[in-house]
């Protein structure tokens, strides 16, 4: 079955993503370890469909707003494709690995403050995968008028860099890395067909379920559950929207930030069940094998400052101060 066929060949591709070797950034800076002081009032991040009209408003300008902005790394190309690039980047350091989890949670942060920068006075939000799984692609995460837009151009599917999204705010867009290559192209989608002679939803839905994600927060410690999180759910988002979000450049499609987002939700929740233990709990191994520790540092790449592990396993200090 084809869709099984796509979920099968992205799996694989997560565990073998290549290195990409474009444009010329900037060394990165000294790590920095701060204090972890505690906020006192955390904000409360936001699923995207409780947000106000004004609120998806004002977060789609800041982001087509990076798009105008200089690169921070020296690259010939925008502050919007500065985070494809360093994700790409560092994709074998990043994925598969215990620094999965808190890596991205210090890259949507950043992410964040870059959406601040460019006059963005709300919180960084999530789109509940889970409980939309029935029907993925009836989100209202894709809507055009208050949304990312839907799925890609369908009309040529064996014509290379054809499945463009066709309506919402990104329609022009133009983006300049595609998996390894420097390749300007449009923003992609290719949603994954349902199947209901299967009884299969869209976008692989019966993989993302809230069952599902009850099933990976069972997990009781992080090793077995940073594990269980990524190659699960994690994934199968990634393989069902398809398009920009296939490869390691999968920060193409802004839908990116709110899905990783929602990843932290699960990895959050998961901390709750058990703060005094699970908000320092962090084992497994690192690039190379490498046994992970709370002091391995987490790389940007000059995008931001390289930081400790340590400093973003609570979401409460001064530097977050983000619930959910």
């Amino acid at each position: 079955m084809t869709i099984l066929k796509n979920l099968a060949v992205f799996l694989t591709a997560l565990s073998a993503f290549a290195d990409v070797s474009v444009g010329t950034p900037v060394a990165a800076p000294l790590a920095e370890s701060l204090p972890r002081a505690t906020c006192t009032n955390p904000v409360l991040r936001k699923e995207w469909s409780a947000a106000t009209a004004a609120e998806r408003s004002s977060y789609i300008s800041a982001v087509l707003c990076l798009a105008t902005k200089p690169s921070r790394i020296n690259l010939s190309t925008t502050l919007y494709d500065d985070f494809v690039y360093v994700h790409n980047s560092l994709t074998d350091r990043i994925h598969g690995v215990a620094q999965f989890l808190p890596w991205h949670r210090y890259f949507i942060h950043v992410y964040e403050q870059a959406l601040k920068d460019c006059g963005y006075t709300g919180v960084a939000m999530y789109w509940n995968w889970a409980a939309d799984s029935a029907a993925p692609s009836a989100a209202k995460v894709w809507s055009p008028v208050d949304g990312f837009g839907g799925n890609g151009n369908q009309s040529t599917p064996d014509v290379p860099f054809s499945k463009c999204v066709t309506d919402g705010p990104f329609t022009g867009l133009t983006l300049a890395y595609y998996n390894t290559e420097v390749r300007p192209h449009c923003l992609m989608r290719d949603f994954q067909p349902a199947h209901p002679e299967a009884g299969l939803q869209d976008m692989i839905g019966f993989q993302f379920t809230p069952e599902i994600v009850a099933e990976v927060s069972a997990y009781p410690d992080f090793s077995s559950f940073h594990g269980a999180l990524e190659s699960r759910p994690h994934a199968v988002v990634h393989a069902g929207v398809s398009g920009d979000m296939g490869p390691a450049t999968s920060p193409n499609d802004p839908i990116f930030f709110l899905h990783h987002t929602m990843v932290d939700r699960i990895w959050w929740l998961w901390q709750q069940q058990n703060p005094s233990v699970r908000t320092n709990d962090f084992s497994g191994t690192e690039y190379a094998g490498v046994a992970a520790t709370l002091d391995d540092l987490m790389p940007m790449m000059g995008i931001a400052t390289d930081r400790k592990v340590g400093d973003f396993m609570s979401t409460s200090t001064t530097d977050l101060c983000y619930k959910y």
